[in-house]
């Protein structure tokens, strides 16, 4: 209540008029710690390594509004600005040399209602990383199932509208689609070819009780004036499931990508290579221990065809952490992983171990 009076009183500023149908409330999360971080290269055996201040490892730190206008009959207004910052420097993140976003994790308006669903439009997260992050969760940053799920791995798109049914008896679907997925959209010049880099993003869940399951499928089209056919619009597609057994929590996760890593497509420059395909598997699992949870967590990623063929070695990814709640809002955390074959790269590897502390408000 105190955080959506505070929301109200700062917008008031910008609005000037307070409608008494409208809710803003203001949220975030900062997580920082101490550890230690070594990259190691096999090609010229330079290593890497880095012991302080860690950041975002279990919750990449962020602010943000969001809000709802009741419009009637069941139909409301929404909105969400959600901002991604480094704690230790407090500079802005998701932001490059060719885009500078003050909003970069999330900057959607929609209409949203209890019989149809909802429609977002903006910079917002694919239908396929929602999805599959409610079921299998990213868990731990360097060292999580985001190394092999790259496609699934909180992957933002811009320019898009994306529309997501209502949850009928559990389950859900959302369809989107943007019109560029990195920066400004741009004009196509007659007699020329569309240089937009178009997505769709696809995606189906099902949760009931200790059950959650989800599919997802994307692609982006690399248009690329000029260059050989080896370019191809890249794919990815993913499937999740997770089980409570109270006891223990178990979640596994495949998927594939297709004509190559399925998060550089949204690079200002980066193209896709033909063929250039990979296999993604990852499984989870978490123990309640004393008030806190210990978890643990296995992914490989594997080049198949031409990425095999060009020397590419498997991924492997480890993870073993422990959260302890200090309350509702607060937990302290302790967390190691290692990465053999980096970025599939030969004997290229990470190790990653620290101790921090998530607030969320």
């Amino acid at each position: 209540m105190k955080k959506t009076l505070l929301a109200a009183a700062l917008m008031a500023g910008f609005a000037g008029i307070a409608q008494a149908e409208t809710s803003v409330t203001l949220y975030g999360i900062v997580d920082a710690g101490v550890g230690y971080d070594r990259t190691k290269t096999h090609v010229n055996g330079e290593k890497q390594t880095r012991t302080g201040l860690l950041q975002g490892v279990q919750s990449g730190n962020r602010w943000g509004l969001k809000g709802t206008e009741d419009l009637g009959n069941g139909l409301r207004a929404t909105f969400q600005l959600e901002s991604g910052f480094e704690l230790a420097t407090g500079n802005q993140l998701q932001s490059d040399s060719s885009n500078d976003r003050l909003f970069g994790r999330w900057a959607t308006l929609g209409l949203a209602g209890d019989s149809w669903g909802r429609l977002d439009m903006g910079r917002q997260t694919t239908v396929g990383s929602q999805y599959f992050v409610d079921v299998h969760g990213q868990h731990w940053d360097a060292t999580g199932s985001g190394r092999a799920f790259r496609g699934q791995d909180t992957n933002r798109i811009d320019n898009s509208i994306i529309y997501q049914t209502p949850n009928f008896s559990g389950f859900q679907a959302g369809v989107g689609y943007s019109f560029q997925a990195n920066g400004g959209q741009v004009a196509k010049v007659s007699g020329s070819k569309d240089v937009n880099k178009s997505a769709i993003t696809t995606g189906i869940r099902y949760a009931n009780g200790p059950i959650a399951v989800a599919a997802s499928y994307d692609q982006v089209r690399l248009p690329v004036p000029g260059v050989a056919e080896k370019y191809k619009n890249g794919q990815t597609w993913a499937v999740s499931g997770s089980y409570d057994f109270e006891v223990v929590a178990l979640s596994l996760a495949f998927g594939q990508d297709f004509n190559g890593n399925y998060t550089s497509a949204y690079g200002a420059n980066r193209t896709y290579n033909k063929n250039f395909d990979y296999n993604n598997y990852a499984v989870a699992l978490a123990f309640p221990l004393g008030e806190g949870k210990l978890s643990g967590e296995y992914s490989m990623k594997q080049p198949r065809k031409a990425a095999k063929d060009a020397g590419e070695k498997k991924q492997h990814a480890y993870s073993l952490a422990y959260k302890h709640p200090l309350s509702k809002r607060t937990d302290v955390y302790a967390v190691g992983g290692y990465v053999k074959n980096l970025n599939n790269q030969n004997k290229d590897t990470r190790t990653v171990a620290g101790v921090g502390l998530t607030h969320r408000f």
